[in-house]
C-alpha cells in the first residue's frame, strides 16, 4: 500500500483593483516535495473579472497567469525564476505581494497523486459551481 504524500497548494487570485481588495480565484499551484511535482492550472472567468473592473486589461492578466504556468513547468521562456529548483519556484510564486496577481496562504494536504489533487482543488475552488447560472 502506497503511503499518502504531503503536498502544498495555493489558490491564484486576480485582484484587478488592489486598493478595493476584491478578487476572483483563477487558478491553483500544487507542489509535492516527495515526487518533485510542481504544476499550475488556470481557468479565468472573464465575466466575473469584468464585473469587478470593466477596464481590466485581460491580455495582461492572461500573460501573468501564463507566466505562472511556465515558471511551474520550468520552461526556458520562464526566465531565471523558471530555472530555480522547483521548491524555490513554488516559494517565489506564493510569496506575499500586493499586485494584480496574488496567491492565497499556502495550505497543506495529503494525496496519492498530486495531479489528481490539482484537479480536485481546481474543481472546488476555481471552476464554476455545479448548477450555477452562467451568462
Amino acid at each position: 500500500m502506497h503511503a499518502h504524500d504531503v503536498y502544498d497548494y495555493a489558490i491564484v487570485r486576480v485582484m484587478p483593483r488592489v486598493e478595493r481588495e476584491e478578487f476572483i480565484n483563477a487558478g491553483v499551484i500544487v507542489s509535492c516535495q516527495r515526487s518533485g511535482y510542481l504544476q499550475a492550472a488556470m481557468a479565468l472567468d472573464e465575466a466575473r473579472l469584468l464585473a469587478l473592473d470593466p477596464q481590466v486589461d485581460l491580455q495582461l492578466v492572461y500573460r501573468h497567469l501564463g507566466s505562472i504556468v511556465a515558471i511551474c513547468a520550468g520552461v526556458p521562456e520562464a526566465g531565471p525564476i523558471g530555472q530555480l529548483p522547483y521548491r524555490a519556484r513554488f516559494h517565489w510564486l506564493t510569496a506575499k505581494r500586493s499586485s494584480m496577481i496574488q496567491t492565497s496562504p499556502v495550505h497543506t494536504g495529503l494525496c496519492s497523486d498530486a495531479g489528481s489533487a490539482l484537479e480536485r482543488i481546481m474543481a472546488r475552488m476555481v471552476l464554476p459551481l455545479a448548477g450555477s447560472v452562467q451568462p
